[in-house]
């Protein structure tokens, strides 16, 4: 992990194509800026963590399980009448 100080208006830049400015900071908090190409997907840890959670939740689903939520739905057409098939 490389650490570093930066002040208020500095940036950093990562492999030539991706810069991290330091906006602002108060109190505990410090706003970043972020620019990337459109191939680089920049994500917040929580939310990679929050993904991922959900991904394997996701797939501990077993089949009777999916088709008891299955049994629960109904088909309807556009006027809220239940079509069969």
């Amino acid at each position: 992990m490389l650490i570093v100080w930066r002040h208020i208006g500095q940036s950093l830049i990562i492999d030539t194509s991706i810069k991290i400015a330091v906006l602002g900071s108060r109190l505990n908090k410090v706003k970043l800026g972020i620019t990337a190409p459109p191939s680089v997907t920049v994500y917040r840890e929580e939310e990679r963590l929050t993904r991922a959670a959900n991904a394997t939740a996701a797939w501990s689903v077993d089949a009777e399980t999916i088709d008891q939520i299955l049994g629960h739905l109904t088909c309807q057409d556009l006027d809220g009448q239940p079509v069969n098939g």
